[in-house]
């Protein structure tokens, strides 16, 4: 069966990742970001110094960061064709 020139082929190398592990690595980040909270949360409660307060506001504010880098969109290399055309020169031309 033969291709016609107009016939757009994509490689099974360009498809995205599927959303259950785009689903496990968000939810892995927020994890870990907690865990740092937490952590910036209790040392404050222990420490009786200046950087306590260095603390708190990373206790306030990574929830904040965490929410914010989880649901960036950033277009990682098997995210699928470029929305920009074609990637590569076309072989045979």
């Amino acid at each position: 069966m033969a291709r016609g020139d107009s016939e757009e082929v994509h490689s099974i190398t360009s498809a995205r990742e599927p959303h259950s592990a785009q689903v496990d690595h968000r939810e892995r980040n927020y994890l870990i970001s907690m865990a740092i909270r937490v952590a910036c949360f209790l040392s404050f409660v222990a420490v009786d110094h200046w950087i306590r307060w260095v603390f708190l506001v990373g206790a306030v504010f990574l929830p904040y960061v965490a929410v914010v880098i989880g649901n960036s969109a950033i277009r990682n290399s098997g995210d699928g064709p470029s929305p920009f055309g074609v990637d590569r020169k076309q072989l045979g031309q």
